[in-house]
């Protein structure tokens, strides 16, 4: 039988999915009306402002689910770029993503966005809301293969910061840049482990945490106020000395979305971190574990620079990307739920939407 599209009002949205340690990535084709703007940054205001139901479509169900990731493609005010991207999830837009960012090296490549792939590299540039992240692309016999990219500046904001958290009293926290900020905090502090405890806890504190800091700590970023504001919580084992065995961590982000993946950002701003604490030196890399699945990337500093005043370096980050299927999604007028839907679930702060 062939594959057609059924019976639907309007037009259809195509995507490609992938995922990058375990984290969904579904990367739009088509379907979405001009994203004006003149820059990335104002292309990321007009999809908040003017066409967020199509996030909605795309990443809540009963397309989607509660944990789903977007990329939308758009075009790059900067010469140099091959593709620039706007990040979606449940909450809204971010401003970088690792795991995005190696999946669609992958895709660039594969999709023929870059003229002429060149073996044993691929040099993509791709145009984040954050800045320009440089990934590189393993290319063979015309085939693609695993992806490591160098980050925007990434610094230290501010260490040992004690927020008071609702639950647990009084936390320290790291807070650090990889393109967005997160706070970190060792998971011990609250009595778990990032990669045994149950998923429903650490949410629970990871939550708590973000919502602390959020209201006791002002951010700013140099470059931008788009910038400057708290993306998630990074919950670690507490191994951030130098080691060759791997260091775990589980990232709770936008509104108690979880990462499947180490976090590409988040290892960014945790090498960043690492560096700025004098625990680890440049190009001695580190192994990045996932509390949720296992999976794993490498990071390491490569180069000193400076964020306006802070001390920053350049992080490198690798992984491996996967396709998992192409779609092509369509709404029907009398369907009541065609607009999305998160089911509430055990996660405090989950709660059903429409």
């Amino acid at each position: 039988m062939e594959m057609q599209l059924p019976p639907h009002e309007g037009g259809e949205l195509s995507v490609v999915d992938m995922h990058t340690g375990g984290e969904p990535l579904r990367i739009i084709l088509s379907g979405y009306p001009e994203v004006k703007g003149d820059s990335v940054l104002s292309k990321r205001r007009y999809v908040r402002e003017h066409l967020d139901h199509l996030r909605r479509v795309l990443m809540y169900e009963p397309r989607g689910h509660y944990d789903m990731y977007g990329a939308l493609i758009v075009d790059s005010e900067l010469p140099e770029a091959d593709l620039a991207v706007l990040f979606m999830h449940n909450e809204g837009y971010s401003t970088m993503c690792g795991h995005a960012v190696i999946a669609l090296g992958r895709f660039a490549v594969d999709y023929k966005l870059v003229k002429e792939p060149k073996s044993p590299e691929t040099q993509v540039n791709i145009h984040c809301p954050c800045g320009l992240v440089k990934a590189f692309v393993e290319y063979s016999e015309g085939k693609t293969g695993g992806v490591r990219f160098l980050s925007v500046p990434a610094f230290a904001f501010a260490t040992d910061v004690t927020v008071t958290v609702e639950g647990f009293g009084e936390v320290t926290v790291d807070i650090s840049y990889g393109g967005a900020f997160y706070a970190f905090v060792n998971a011990q502090r609250f009595g778990l482990d990032v990669s045994k405890s149950r998923t429903r806890d650490l949410v629970d504190a990871a939550t708590a945490v973000t919502r602390a800091v959020k209201c006791q700590v002002k951010l700013h970023h140099p470059a931008s106020d788009d910038l400057a504001f708290l993306y998630g919580t990074i919950l670690t084992d507490g191994k951030d000395d130098y080691s060759p065995e791997p260091t775990a961590n589980i990232c709770v982000f936008a509104e108690a979305q979880v990462d499947r993946s180490p976090t590409g950002s988040g290892v960014t701003a945790r090498v960043a971190l690492q560096y700025h604490k004098g625990l680890i030196q440049l190009n001695q890399t580190r192994t990045f574990q996932s509390g949720a699945t296992g999976s794993q990337f490498t990071g390491k500093a490569v180069e000193e620079t400076k964020c306006g005043d802070f001390k920053a370096v350049l992080v490198e980050v690798a992984g491996r990307a996967f396709y998992t299927g192409v779609s092509r999604f369509v709404q029907e007028a009398d369907d009541k739920l065609t607009h999305g839907f998160l089911l509430k679930s055990l996660y405090n702060g989950r709660q059903f939407k429409l």
